[in-house]
């Protein structure tokens, strides 16, 4: 995926939320001490990440002091960018002492191991979502974190929208009565699937190559620290890992991860909530191409505070189901600036919560973008967006759906045991 179109497809999903500029947050948070980052993982992402980190430097008091690539074009891109030593081993950045934080944009299946060595290396981590690829990671994450006090930051940028969180407010005050289940999707749509449009392959590149087509295969696979099996190149699974299942979860974690983890914090709060079971379906109906991924996924998950969440993911349609709240009293609507209304017979109950309307509109304040929310929290301790307590709930509902689609059945989650249980 090219930087700019990543980054308008993150752009994308915060749209209608009040964002706070790097200049004016910078200001308002009183950026006192000078933060030095290292980006591991500098492919479409990861580049847009760098870029960003280098234009913010000055008036967020920010420098990137290294970079990590296992394909060294990217590399030298990323080195070119930022002006710092570069490494094929992210080994070497973590070895910086000079580092307060990483910055991780790597494949999912890297994610865990990566964040958890930076913590223990004493680096605060800012981790693309999804937070790892699998539910043993999440919680090994997420208790690295508890254990080193170091903050932690997922990436699903529409937790910054402020509309998910003052619904949140909104619920807590009764607004719309005991709400039972929530809705939401993440479409897409192209004449060719952007799932490789957006990945594209350099037929020039492989382990066998030199120079700047160079690309370090073995350590990508990470098969030696049991993080994928270990194959032969393919370009394929390289340049397209969102396409196979020993990397990525395909629109699950890819496109569903965004829309959970902020429906969570409006659900449950600031930390989300473990599901108790989790059903998926769906399939491979156009996009035939010899991925493993399904290009339709719809996933349902039931949850111990007694509300259910419904969520869809194509590629094959780009028509959305509104992200939407259901309460026993009245409907919130959470595109834009949050709206609720009445529900049946429940106009009475309603007024008495809402100052007699009928209708009623949240209203929304500024919040930080990702970035700048996470150098806050380390800061002067503000909340994050998406902290480790959410990232890992995130992970695991999404996770039980990949394995409720692939094993055709349903996925039981243990709560005290933490595990998935038959």
């Amino acid at each position: 995926m090219t930087p700019s179109s990543r980054r308008d497809f993150i752009e994308t999903l915060a749209a209608g939320s009040a964002l706070l500029s790097a200049s004016s947050y910078a200001q308002a948070a009183g950026a006192n001490k000078r933060l030095s980052f290292g980006v591991i993982g500098c492919g479409g992402m990861g580049t847009g990440h760098l870029s960003s980190l280098v234009k913010r430097g000055e008036k967020d008091n920010v420098r990137v002091l290294s970079v990590c690539d296992v394909y060294q074009r990217r590399l030298t891109r990323a080195r070119k960018i930022s002006g710092t030593e570069g490494f094929l081993d992210y080994r070497k950045v973590l070895e910086n002492k000079d580092i307060d934080a990483v910055l991780i944009a790597t494949p999912d299946h890297w994610h865990g191991k990566i964040s958890i060595e930076a913590m223990e290396a004493g680096k605060h981590v800012y981790v693309e979502k999804p937070m790892t690829h699998t539910v043993e990671q999440a919680l090994a994450v997420r208790d690295t974190v508890r254990r080193t006090k170091k903050v932690l930051q997922v990436g699903p940028n529409a937790t910054a929208g402020d509309g998910y969180w003052q619904a949140r407010k909104a619920i807590e005050a009764g607004r719309i009565g005991k709400v039972t289940w929530a809705q939401g999707s993440y479409n897409r749509n192209a004449r060719t699937c952007l799932f490789n449009t957006h990945q594209r392959i350099d037929p020039t590149a492989g382990p066998s190559k030199t120079g700047e087509d160079y690309i370090d295969w073995d350590q990508w696979l990470g098969h030696k620290f049991g993080l994928a099996p270990k194959i032969e190149w393919n370009a394929e699974h390289f340049f397209r890992f969102r396409k196979y299942w020993p990397y990525n979860g395909g629109v699950a974690t890819d496109l569903l991860y965004h829309k959970l983890a902020p429906l969570l914090i409006t659900l449950a709060g600031p930390n989300g909530a473990y599901p108790l079971r989790v059903n998926a379906s769906g399939g491979q109906y156009v996009e035939k191409d010899g991925r493993d991924i399904p290009d339709t996924f719809l996933m349902t998950a039931d949850y111990a505070q007694e509300f259910s969440l419904f969520l869809v993911s194509t590629l094959t349609n780009d028509t959305q189901l509104p992200d939407r709240v259901y309460g026993k009293h009245g409907t919130m609507d959470l595109e834009g600036t949050p709206s609720l209304r009445f529900n049946g017979d429940m106009k009475e109950e309603f007024r008495k919560a809402n100052g007699g309307k009928d209708e009623a509109k949240l209203t929304l304040q500024a919040r930080p973008d990702m970035v700048g929310n996470f150098l806050d929290a380390i800061r002067n301790g503000a909340v994050l967006h998406c902290n480790a307590e959410l990232g890992a709930a995130t992970m695991v509902a999404i996770k039980l759906a990949v394995e409720s689609y692939r094993h055709k059945k349903t996925m039981v989650w243990d709560a005290k045991k933490e595990k998935v249980v038959s």
